[in-house]
C-alpha cells in the first residue's frame, strides 16, 4: 500500500467485503472524519470509526460502493462513489481522503442532500 491510490483501493475492497479489520488497517489511529458542510469532525479516532462502520455499514449485507470517478493529487484521493445497500435507492457521495505516513488521516464526505 505504498501509494495513496493503492491505500484507497485497499480500503474500498475491504469496505465492499465488509471486512472491518482490513478496512481499519488503512486508517491512522487518530483519523478524523468530517461530513461536509460541517467543519468539525463527526468521528475522531480509529476506535470510533470502527464502531460506526460495525454498527451502521458492515451489518448491511447488500452494502457496495462503486467508483464513478476518481482523482489522485499528491497525498489526496477524491472519489465520486455510488453506494447501494443503505436504503432503497443508491446514494451518491464525494469522499476526499488525505494520507499521512501511508495511512488515511482525514476523510471528508459530501452528499447531494447536505
Amino acid at each position: 500500500m505504498a501509494t495513496p491510490l493503492a491505500l484507497v483501493e485497499h480500503q474500498l475492497a475491504a469496505y465492499n467485503a465488509r471486512d472491518l479489520g482490513r478496512f481499519l488497517a488503512a486508517f491512522s489511529d487518530d483519523v478524523e472524519v468530517t461530513r461536509l458542510p460541517a467543519t468539525a469532525p463527526a468521528i475522531v479516532g480509529k476506535a470510533a470509526l470502527g464502531a460506526f462502520y460495525a454498527q451502521n455499514r458492515f451489518n448491511r449485507p447488500d452494502l457496495y460502493a462503486e467508483i464513478v470517478n476518481r482523482v489522485v493529487m499528491g497525498n489526496k484521493v477524491v472519489d465520486h462513489e455510488r453506494i447501494t445497500g443503505l436504503g432503497s435507492d443508491p446514494i451518491e457521495m464525494i469522499v476526499v481522503f488525505e494520507l499521512e505516513s501511508e495511512l488515511i488521516r482525514r476523510m471528508w464526505s459530501l452528499s447531494p442532500e447536505t
